[in-house]
């Protein structure tokens, strides 16, 4: 049965995964090709029936404020982590469902703003959490498609369905080949030999709220305007190939062609990765994360000299066999192929070459595919 729903309780806990996405950069809210995976890195949910009819709490280790609302009154918050709770906690309500009174104790070992789908995670563990409490059953879709809405219009970035897809449908040991214009997707195992994931983080915040990341999405909305009014059977980039957008190159701006550009060369290297690992092809992936970042970097342009660091230091390296940038852009993390003989040794030298350049610690953690938003259930203890 395609639903996230447990026996009935008055206390459980939800184990809700970060994800990253070894390729296929913001093809997503272009209807593309995608390939990401859940990881073992997550956030824990407690959440329990409190006895009252709408008063709620919500306390998050690492924020010192808790949330407390009114099930009737919930409306934007100037803190902007309350936003991905309370979106999630509205569009319940928008659907028909009725919630009670509920308290609930959040903590996370997913880095904030690292390209790790933080905010997803925190949508899905939610939404799946109150529907098990609840009983309200929703399936998985309806938790991937309500969350999303959440983050559009309560925290305002126009995300694609990817994390929230990731975050839900993840499989341990196996990658998701997910096509956004229809959300069919495939799994494809893991297997990378002695090849191993690291993620680095810069440290180096991103907001994707603040209109870089949805300028992105505009340009390409943009384009694709423009291309429809001599192929008006486009719907999207996804619908675009290299000898199409070349023809239609005089209907754009530079902008508009790089953006584009990019996001059709990118379709096409998630597919080659899909068939590379299949093959267990680790030098062909690698090329293919490589390329990916530089086209994030100069057709997109939403690298930063943190992250190309990184991914030009990997390039020096023959243990690794490619690397790029993960995430919206503008700082967090990349993600690295590393030999795992190499892989303390990697870590230790990058870490201090880093340091010296940059003046910043840069965080490193190894990364497994895990599975998605998982329930469990609680003793009675109080939260």
């Amino acid at each position: 049965m395609d639903s996230i729903m447990a026996q009935t309780l008055n206390e459980i806990a939800v184990d809700s995964p970060g994800r990253i996405n070894l390729i296929g950069g913001h093809t997503d809210y272009n209807n593309g090709y995608v390939l990401p995976a859940a990881i073992d890195r997550k956030i824990a949910f407690r959440l329990k029936k409190n006895g009252s009819a709408q008063m709620c709490h919500i306390q998050s280790k690492g924020y010192g404020t808790p949330l407390r609302l009114n099930l009737q009154k919930v409306e934007k918050s100037s803190v902007e982590w309350e936003n991905y709770l309370l979106g999630v906690i509205a569009g319940i309500q928008k659907l028909g469902h009725s919630l009670k009174g509920f308290d609930c104790e959040i903590e996370s070992d997913l880095p904030i703003g690292s390209g790790l789908s933080s905010s997803a995670a925190l949508e899905c563990g939610l939404a799946s959490g109150l529907n098990a409490l609840f009983e309200l059953g929703l399936s998985k879709l309806e938790i991937i498609t309500l969350s999303r809405r959440a983050e559009h219009e309560f925290v305002g970035t126009k995300c694609g369905i990817m994390d929230q897809f990731s975050s839900v449908y993840g499989k341990s040991d196996h990658f998701i080949f997910l096509d956004c214009s229809n959300l069919h997707h495939t799994y494809v195992p893991a297997s990378m030999g002695p090849y191993e994931l690291l993620l680095l983080n810069t440290n180096i915040s991103h907001q994707l709220s603040d209109g870089q990341y949805n300028s992105r999405q505009d340009e390409c909305f943009e384009a694709v305007a423009q291309i429809q009014k001599q192929h008006p059977r486009i719907t999207s980039l996804r619908d675009v190939d290299l000898d199409l957008l070349s023809s239609c190159k005089a209907l754009l701006t530079d902008i508009q062609y790089q953006r584009a550009l990019f996001i059709v060369q990118e379709n096409q290297r998630v597919v080659d990765a899909a068939e590379a690992l299949k093959s267990k092809d680790i030098e062909q992936l690698g090329s293919l994360l490589y390329a990916c970042h530089e086209g994030l970097r100069d057709l997109y342009d939403i690298s930063c000299p943190e992250l190309n660091f990184l991914v030009d230091y990997a390039k020096e390296q023959n243990y690794v066999a490619g690397a790029r940038m993960v995430g919206g852009g503008f700082g967090g993390c990349t993600i690295h192929l590393v030999h795992g003989d190499h892989m303390e040794s990697y870590i230790k030298e990058i870490s201090e070459a880093y340091k010296r350049e940059f003046g910043i610690d840069l965080g490193a953690f190894p990364v497994r595919t895990s599975n998605g938003t998982t329930l469990r259930k609680l003793s009675d203890a109080a939260l």
